[in-house]
């Protein structure tokens, strides 16, 4: 991989997280970029110049081109590295399976039920019931998956492990127990022990500080 790389993101976007994640596994040089999406003049201006879709992370490459969707920048990584990726076309295709069900199933409910509640501060609603529901299904399906296996996609780490992981080490409180899973628990664990592995707060700047 030559070149360094920049890497528009924020700390609480668990999205961004699978991007510099993986950019720090496979020993890229980059950089992030930090973009205030709770400041509506950097968001729009960030949307104006950089990404049309106004979406985080976006990864810019060393000849200036721009990458987006952290599904988009994991596989970019993973071949780019010769890291990370499917040991055949079945598992490449099983890998693409649970990058896509983790977009739509996985980490949507956890991630917008943090939002709401730990880092918003939301009340309990129907909504937030219903999401907390979603995630419920969510991370049975996934802790069921895993019974048995270290890991989404055969033998080894690939990037459905870092994708579906983004939101995992994040500790504001949405309200929903995680404690059940595992699972979910011990394969969390195992990709924190892989070399280069760091907690989202230390690779990324934050929006919002701690008192």
């Amino acid at each position: 991989m030559m070149g360094k790389y920049r890497l528009f993101c924020r700390g609480e976007s668990g999205n961004s997280y699978k991007a510099t994640l993986m950019l720090n596994l496979v020993g890229a040089d980059w950089s992030p970029v930090f973009v205030d999406f709770f400041d509506e003049p950097s968001r729009s201006a960030f949307r104006q110049t950089t990404n049309e879709m106004g979406e985080l992370p976006t990864l810019e490459l060393p000849d200036g081109r721009l990458i987006s969707q952290s599904g988009v920048i994991l596989s970019f990584l993973s071949r780019e590295a010769g890291m990370y990726s499917a040991a055949s076309q079945m598992e490449q295709d099983e890998v693409l399976r649970w990058l896509l069900f983790d977009n739509h199933r996985f980490t949507p409910p956890f991630a917008t039920l943090r939002f709401m509640i730990g880092l918003r501060g939301a009340d309990e609603s129907v909504l937030t019931a219903h999401l907390r529901a979603q995630a419920q299904a969510a991370y049975e399906i996934v802790d069921a998956h895993l019974a048995g296996r270290e890991y989404i996609v055969g033998a080894s780490p690939t990037i459905a492990d870092i994708s579906m992981a983004g939101y995992l080490y994040y500790e504001e409180d949405a309200r929903f127990d995680r404690k059940g899973f595992l699972n979910i628990a011990r394969w969390a664990d195992r990709i924190k022990r892989l070399p280069g592995w760091k907690h989202p707060y230390d690779l990324m700047p934050r929006a919002i500080r701690e008192e």
